[in-house]
């Protein structure tokens, strides 16, 4: 028997490569409407490189790689509403 669509077998918030985000709020993928993503999969990225934004009552907080990496996963959509503990991104 397969698993229910709606219960992946790889939930991306248990992956040890996941970046879940710190806070509820708005997710951006890009600095600005129009402008080049922060990221994209197949990126190589560094510790501490900004993979998004989350806005939060106005406040535009920058999300870092919390490790080195290569982006394998976007999980989220521009302008997306995340929820705390919600995966953004699988980095590997």
């Amino acid at each position: 028997a397969s698993a229910p669509a709606t219960a992946p077998v790889d939930d991306p918030a248990q992956h040890p490569g996941a970046v879940t985000s710190p806070m509820v709020g708005t997710a951006y993928l890009q600095p600005e409407p129009g402008s080049d993503a922060f990221v994209k999969v197949g990126d190589t990225v560094s510790e501490g490189q900004t993979l998004l934004i989350i806005e939060a009552m106005k406040t535009m907080n920058h999300i870092p790689a919390p490790r080195s990496g290569t982006v394998k996963r976007i999980l989220i959509e521009d302008g997306a509403p995340v929820e705390y503990g919600a995966p953004l991104m699988i980095l590997e």
